[in-house]
């Protein structure tokens, strides 16, 4: 999370938990990349709570750990996993040929950004949020493709909730960049890892899952 350590290891612990149980209720392999998502974004908070850690004891190799594995997750996995994950979710096959658009487009912004993660120097400055710093992280062509990848996508989903999680992470993008712009990826993470929830009601229960309209 990016206002302390203790609440990101509350929400990582319960997202983890939260996700394990989603995990647990899929019904195809295909669903499993999707419902595993809030899993992977508690996982992803920990993390940010050992960078807080880290900052607080002035571990300095803790500090750089977690930094690289956090900036893996926020900056190369999300846009390469999830037009994957909603691409195998989706029944309708016009929709799952567009979401290969958003898949390329999430290959270039991760392989770029794992590029400039391994050879350029990375920081992150523990104030009262968390700010990642790198040489052109945010650059405006590989941001918008970063994007698209990781809130446009679920645009084409037939899934309501899974459209729903994507217009809500984007809004909250638009949100948190304006009123934190330079701890954006830190702030925002925490609220996409909030609204993760919707994924767990996606596969609610068998049997009452929320299945796309029918024609």
């Amino acid at each position: 999370m990016c206002f302390s350590a203790s609440a990101s290891f509350i929400v990582g612990g319960s997202l983890v938990a939260l996700g394990a149980v989603t995990v647990k209720r899929v019904e195809k392999r295909t669903e499993l990349p999707f419902a595993a998502v809030p899993l992977l974004f508690g996982v992803q908070q920990i993390i940010e709570g050992g960078l807080w850690l880290s900052a607080d004891y002035d571990a300095a190799l803790l500090q750089s750990i977690t930094t690289y594995m956090y900036t893996m997750f926020s900056h190369v996995l999300w846009p390469m996993y999830m037009p994957f994950a909603i691409g195998l979710l989706e029944p309708e096959l016009w929709r799952k040929k567009a979401m290969w658009v958003f898949q390329f487009a999430g290959i270039v912004v991760g392989f770029h950004m794992l590029v400039l993660i391994t050879t350029q120097p990375l920081t992150a400055v523990v104030e009262e949020h968390i700010i990642y710093v790198s040489t052109h992280f945010y650059e405006w062509p590989m941001m918008a493709l970063y994007v698209a990848a990781t809130c446009v996508a679920a645009f084409f989903s037939s899934y309501q909730l899974v459209r729903l999680f994507g217009a809500l992470t984007l809004l909250l993008l638009i949100v948190t960049h304006w009123f934190y712009t330079v701890a954006v990826f830190s702030v925002w993470c925490f609220f996409a890892a909030i609204l993760s929830l919707i994924i767990h009601f996606q596969f609610n229960r068998a049997g009452e899952r929320q299945l796309p309209p029918q024609p």
